[in-house]
């Protein structure tokens, strides 16, 4: 591995007279780590929703390994790039489903230099004792910082979310996701070890048994870790149950102009509404004790427009039950996605204002400059979202339903709060008509099923236009909907009062292991100063 890493990453040290066949080798040299890069990238996008290859991410990170170990930090950062780019550019195809490439392309080059420095940070440990240790590490202090920026971080692509169907899933519940990425990530590393141990030992006719002990254990440890980790994953009822519905209304058509159509979306929830109740009345389903309306249910701001004020009050008696409503509320002359808790005998009695909103979406950073370049920018998103400052928990026939609006499941500090705010239980409200039939919104119900085993809660799903679900805490899905079909899910779920260690640690885990990298990489630089000192005496 050295010898190659000395050829690519300082081919300025070829013969200028070298024979054409030695300089074709040097280019093959060139092109096969950088392939082998975009190809492990790929590789680690196919182990995410909609496939359930979770495993697939394991060998994705081990070809990593192989193609940054040994090498100079300017090598790991542009294979780290490519691996970024294989990684995020179809995982992130459907950002650019309504609204073209170019915002997609430009989100993707922007979170690729996160997994760059990633990488240029991984070929500084990789010749440490222990590296897949401080490797893992770095990849997670790289997710902890594309989480947080620019404009309030972008979570998605977390190796957590593309681990809901497998055995690594429990660890959630230990430290959330940046322990399951970590576990996952260290995994991978560690198996690449293993064979470049096993083959240097039938090389030489010598194994290090120190370091084949740590490679070892750097599968070992997260499998059984997992294993025993079941035991925190539980589906008892802690406070009871309480019965939901989950209605999924429909939009008129997909696609960015559904917005046009704001009361024929809900008139279309208020009729999926009416439509259960009478199969209630008829004794075909069991009355539920609480509805969870969708993201952006109620366009038409109920507050000040009495026809869709009235269609909410017609929907909540005739089912005769509490409603939680996302509509668009006008306030103070701001905008806030809300949700909005409908008794069916006092009206609105509760609201909660998103308040991880989405940018370029919800809200458009550097407004004044993006119109300058093009006007048309600027009218996507003619006025901003305000954020709210509370976490919401809505009390609804007594049990504790707590809310994430969509884009906030991504988060880790908007799930956990509700939670330790008092939530029971676990609401994604969300509207993805926007994205087609696209892998979002899969990827977002895996990110919800983690949430779910994170805090062993029960999690519904209601979404405009599907797919709608109802996950139990430990992260099975129980019943779901199709896509752009009216439907509603009707199930008794358990309410649970019990703290996970996720819950209670909260971002005590990120920062161990942030600051684990940190030393692991000032570790690794001062061992590469001295190395050149060493050399130049």
């Amino acid at each position: 591995m050295t010898a190659t890493a000395t050829t690519v990453d300082e081919p300025d040290q070829l013969e200028p007279q070298a024979a054409p066949a030695s300089r074709g080798a040097a280019w093959v040299r060139r092109l096969v780590p950088a392939a082998v890069a975009a190809l492990s990238g790929v590789l680690l996008y196919v182990s995410f929703p909609p496939r359930t290859l979770w495993w697939l991410a394991l060998p994705a990170f081990a070809l990593f390994a192989w193609i940054l170990r040994g090498r100079t930090w300017k090598a790991g950062l542009g294979l780290g790039y490519l691996f970024g780019l294989g990684f995020l550019l179809p995982l992130l195809v459907w950002t650019g489903v309504e609204v073209g490439p170019g915002p997609w392309l430009a989100l993707v080059a922007v979170e690729a230099v996160y997994v760059a420095l990633v990488g240029a940070g991984i070929t500084l440990v990789s010749r440490l004792p222990a590296w897949p240790l401080w490797a893992a590490a770095v990849w997670i202090a790289g997710e902890a910082a594309r989480a947080r920026a620019p404009f309030g971080g972008f979570p998605w692509g977390k190796i957590a979310f593309g681990q809901a169907d497998g055995v690594f899933l429990p660890l959630a519940a230990v430290g959330g996701t940046p322990v399951l990425s970590f576990a996952v990530v260290l995994c991978g590393f560690g198996l690449y070890e293993i064979v470049r141990l096993a083959v240097e030992g039938r090389r030489t006719g010598a194994v290090r048994k120190g370091a084949a002990a740590v490679a070892l254990l750097g599968v070992a440890v997260p499998v059984v870790g997992a294993l025993a980790a079941r035991a925190l994953v539980s589906d008892k009822a802690e406070k009871g149950t309480t019965t939901v519905a989950v209605i999924q209304g429909n939009v008129p058509r997909a696609g960015l102009d559904f917005n046009s159509q704001r009361r024929a979306v809900l008139d279309h929830h208020a009729r999926e509404t009416e439509r259960l109740a009478a199969e209630v009345r008829a004794g075909k389903v069991a009355k539920p004790d609480i509805v969870l309306w969708p993201e952006n249910s109620s366009d038409i701001d109920p507050f000040t427009n009495p026809d869709a004020r009235a269609v909410i009050d017609g929907a909540a008696r005739a089912i005769g039950a509490p409603i939680s409503v996302g509509g668009v509320v006008e306030r103070d002359g701001k905008l806030y996605n809300e949700q909005i808790l409908w008794d069916p005998e006092k009206g609105a009695v509760d609201t909660y204002d998103k308040r991880q909103v989405q940018p370029f979406g919800e809200y458009l950073p550097l407004r004044s400059l993006l119109g300058a370049i093009n006007k048309n920018w600027t009218t996507m998103v003619r006025q901003d979202f305000s954020r709210g400052t509370e976490p919401g928990v809505f009390t609804m026939d007594g049990a504790k339903v707590g809310l994430a609006t969509c884009y906030e499941a991504a988060f880790d500090w908007a799930v956990r709060d509700t939670v330790t705010d008092g939530a029971q239980m676990i609401s994604v409200p969300s509207n993805n008509a926007t994205f087609d039939r696209s892998e979002m919104t899969y990827q977002q119900l895996a990110m919800s099923r983690i949430r779910a085993v994170e805090h062993s809660r029960t999690v519904t799903v209601p979404v405009t236009s599907g797919v709608s679900a109802v996950i139990m805490p430990d992260g099975r899905i129980t019943q779901r909907t199709g896509m752009f079909v009216a439907d509603s899910l009707v199930q008794k779920v358990p309410l649970r009062t019990s703290e996970t260690p996720a819950t209670k640690l909260g971002i005590l885990p990120e920062m161990v292991l942030v600051v684990l990298a940190a030393g692991g990489l000032g570790w690794g630089a001062a061992t590469a100063v001295r190395g050149r000192r060493g050399s130049a005496a």
